[in-house]
């Protein structure tokens, strides 16, 4: 009887674990699909007399005004973000910095230089410079699989810009597409960590991390660029993108990577890179040719190649971290 109820309680526990699986799943995706409209709506507004750096701030500073009532208000937020130690201040300041200030700076700039669908592509890197820098940090091993799709990747690049013709300010966009992008490696090893230690709850990782991040990137835009003309439709995008798109985009994707694999929400992200192009074809206009659709297939499939095939870790020194 006792064997039988224990049997009974393991299938209960293995349905519930499945269910809030899927459900993780779920989330992650449609938060992708926001994510995806987001360069969109951020091409729209600079389209305007916006500056990038201040669209940046303005964005991350209000999403950040918007989430604080959330901590403040709640009792157990608020005794959570009162006994954070300096040490914690400090990781969430730098996750900050990277993840906001300059990942999110250097793709606001990069829109305004560069075509969507090219800089989706050098963003899309980060899986391979994530683990690489893994490789590089001794945490796994490197499998052939994992060379081969980076190999695939690099091929997927030079088929995209072959031959290479830049138009003016074209150059500066790729160096600002790739600091972005190392940027966003580095965060999202950071952010995995933190994320996955479990002690501080995707709520105050997200509004502490995003108002230091954003209020440094509005104040860099301001003093650099300028506040530009902000009319109605500019203010319509800026309150959609801080509310839907990071506001409660950001809190649902730091709640997913407590339950999903690294591989899992890797993939998942990875879908953004469709989405973007196939949205920009349909609101902005921009066409690709079938040599740069082919690119960026075999970038997409060396990245899911190289996060799908990961060698063995030599020393497992903590909690498996990755970020978006």
């Amino acid at each position: 009887m006792s064997k039988r109820l224990s049997a009974g309680n393991e299938n209960v526990f293995a349905g519930a674990r499945a269910q809030s699986h899927n459900r993780a799943i779920a989330l992650a995706l449609f938060t992708t699909l926001l994510w995806s409209s987001s360069w969109v709506l951020i091409k729209i507004g600079l389209q305007s007399e916006l500056p990038p750096l201040t669209f940046a701030g303005l964005r991350y500073s209000l999403a950040f005004l918007m989430l604080l009532p959330f901590v403040l208000f709640k009792p157990e937020q608020r005794q959570s973000l009162g006994a954070l130690s300096w040490a914690t201040w400090r990781r969430l300041a730098v996750l900050g910095l990277l993840l906001y200030t300059v990942t999110q700076g250097a793709q606001f700039i990069g829109l305004a230089l560069l075509p969507t669908a090219t800089l989706t592509l050098l963003l899309s890197l980060t899986p391979v410079a994530v683990a690489a820098m893994n490789v590089a940090h001794g945490d796994e091993s490197t499998t052939k699989a994992q060379w081969g799709g980076i190999v695939l990747s690099m091929i997927g690049i030079a088929l995209y810009f072959f031959p290479l013709t830049l138009s003016s300010g074209q150059g500066l966009g790729l160096v600002v597409g790739m600091a972005g992008m190392l940027a966003n490696a580095v965060a999202s090893l950071m952010g995995r960590q933190i994320n996955r230690d479990g002690r501080l709850s995707p709520l105050i990782i997200t509004t502490v991390s995003m108002g230091i991040g954003g209020l440094l990137l509005l104040v860099a835009g301001v003093v650099t660029q300028g506040l530009g003309v902000i009319g109605r439709r500019e203010w319509a995008i800026i309150i959609w993108l801080a509310l839907a798109n990071t506001a409660v985009a950001f809190t649902i994707w730091n709640h997913t990577l407590r339950t999903l694999t690294a591989v899992e929400s890797s993939i998942i992200a990875n879908l953004m890179l469709p989405q973007i192009a196939i949205l920009a074809w349909i609101v902005l206009g921009e066409t690709l040719t079938w040599r740069q659709i082919a690119g960026l297939a075999l970038v997409g499939v060396g990245t899911l190649v190289v996060q799908m095939r990961r060698g063995r870790p030599k020393q497992i020194a903590g909690p498996a971290v990755e970020m978006e």
